[in-house]
C-alpha cells in the first residue's frame, strides 16, 4: 500500500515525518513515524498503513515495560497457571527485570537492552540458569503483547540466553551414607533422610507425602503431591511423577519409628497443632519450609557426619539412590520409573557418567555368557 504522499512532512529539524489514523477502542488515534529520508518514512508509513488495514494496530503508546509486564502479570497470568508457577513469574518481574528495564517505553525495548540486562545479572554473580529464567520469563511475557498487537515484534527472539554447562552429579559414597545416616538418630527428621536415599523422591515429593499416601503392610508409598517453595501442595506436573514407589525394610521401620515420634510431639503441641496429615510436617504440623530445611537441619546434619566440606545439596540424595541402582546394574527403565523422570532419555542422560562402569559389567556378562 503506497502513503500518499501528503501524508508526510519536513520537520525543522531535517527530519521526515508521517502521519496516519488507526481505530482503537477508545475512538480514532493519530500516529506517526519518523526517518532522515523521504523514502525511508515512505516506507514505514505504508507498512504501518498496511498492518492496521489488516487489524494489526500496534499501540504500546507511552506504557513502560514495567506497566506492561505487571499488567501482564494481571490479567494474562493470574489464575491461568499454578500459584506457584505466577509466583516463580511474579518474582522474576519484580526482583530482575523491572528494576533495570521497567522505566524504558515498551515500544522502544531493543535486544540490546536485553542482552545488557543478561549480562549484568551475570556479571552480579548470578548463575546462567537463573538468567535463562529470566529470559523465558521476558520472551513469554512479550510474546502476548506480539498476539495483543501491542508491539510489532519480540525482540527476545534476536538474544541467546548464557548457556548453561551441565554439571555431573555428585552423589554420596556408600561410606559417605552410612556417615551421613549414623550421624542422623536423635533428629526429628532422622526418617525424612532415611526414605529420601531409599526411595530417590524429589525433596518437594516427600515434604508433601501424607500418611495416607503409605501402605506400611505392603510396603510401597505413592507420589500424589509435591510441595512447593511458596509453600502450595500441588499435584504432579507430568503423569509419570505420580507413581507408586517400594520401600525397603530401612525405610519402612524409619517411618514406623517416625510415626511413634510424631504422636508424642503432636500430644505435647496439643491445640496448637494443624492436622494437615503430614509426614513430615514441621514442629506445628504446617509444611516444611525448604529454606529452613536446608540451612538448619540439613547443613548440621552434614556437619555433624563429617561432610559439611564436600557441598552436598539435599539432591544428592536422589543421585545417591539412582547411581547406586544403576551401578548394581538395575535396569534403567526402572529406575527412571522410581525417580518419575518423564523419559528413559532423561535417565540416561542425567547419569551418562555412570554407563561406563555398566559396560565393563555387560562385556564381562557377555564374555561368560559365550564362553
Amino acid at each position: 500500500m503506497p502513503a500518499p504522499k501528503d501524508r508526510i512532512y519536513k520537520r525543522k529539524d531535517g527530519r521526515y515525518e508521517g502521519r496516519y489514523t488507526i481505530q482503537t477502542p477508545s475512538g480514532p488515534k493519530r500516529k506517526t513515524v519518523y526517518g532522515r529520508k523521504y523514502k525511508e518514512v515512505q516506507r514505514k508509513l505504508a507498512e504501518a498503513m498496511g498492518d492496521a488495514a489488516r487489524g494489526l494496530v500496534f499501540d504500546a503508546e507511552k506504557q513502560t515495560v514495567s506497566d506492561y509486564l505487571n499488567r501482564w502479570l494481571s490479567d494474562s497470568v493470574r489464575d491461568t497457571v499454578r500459584r506457584s508457577t505466577f509466583v516463580r513469574y511474579e518474582s522474576i518481574v519484580r526482583h530482575h527485570i523491572n528494576p533495570t528495564l521497567g522505566r524504558l517505553r515498551l515500544a522502544k525495548l531493543t535486544p540490546q537492552h536485553v542482552r545488557a540486562l543478561y549480562r549484568q545479572k551475570l556479571d552480579a554473580g548470578l548463575s546462567p540458569r537463573s538468567v535463562q529464567y529470566i529470559h523465558a520469563t521476558l520472551k513469554k511475557a512479550l510474546r502476548q503483547a506480539v498476539l495483543d498487537s501491542v508491539i510489532p515484534r519480540n525482540v527476545c527472539d534476536a538474544v541467546k540466553p548464557p548457556q548453561v554447562h551441565k554439571n555431573e552429579v555428585t552423589p554420596l559414597t556408600s561410606q559417605q551414607v552410612r556417615a551421613l545416616l549414623t550421624a542422623a538418630p536423635g533428629d526429628r527428621l532422622e526418617a525424612l533422610f532415611v526414605v529420601a536415599v531409599h526411595t530417590g523422591l524429589r525433596q518437594g515429593e516427600l515434604l508433601g507425602l501424607k500418611w495416607r499416601d503409605l501402605d506400611m503392610e505392603g510396603g510401597k508409598l505413592t507420589v500424589q503431591r509435591s510441595l512447593a517453595f511458596d509453600g502450595a501442595l500441588n499435584p504432579p506436573k507430568r503423569q509419570n511423577s505420580r507413581r507408586t514407589v517400594k520401600l525397603t525394610r530401612t525405610a519402612t521401620e524409619a517411618l514406623k519409628s517416625h510415626r511413634a515420634r510424631q504422636n508424642k510431639e503432636r500430644l505435647k503441641v496439643g491445640g496448637g497443632w494443624s492436622d494437615r496429615d503430614l509426614v513430615f510436617p514441621n514442629r506445628a504440623g504446617k509444611p516444611v519450609d525448604a529454606s529452613n530445611l536446608y540451612q538448619r537441619d540439613w547443613k548440621n546434619l552434614l556437619e555433624r557426619a563429617g561432610l559439611a566440606g564436600y557441598g552436598f545439596t539435599f539432591h544428592a540424595l536422589r543421585h545417591t539412590f539412582a547411581t547406586t541402582l544403576l551401578r548394581q546394574n538395575v535396569n534403567p527403565k526402572i529406575v527412571q520409573h522410581q525417580l518419575g523422570h518423564a523419559t528413559i532419555s532423561q535417565t540416561m542422560d542425567t547419569y551418562s557418567h555412570v554407563m561406563p562402569d555398566m559396560g565393563d559389567v555387560a562385556a564381562e556378562a557377555l564374555e561368560a555368557a559365550l564362553s
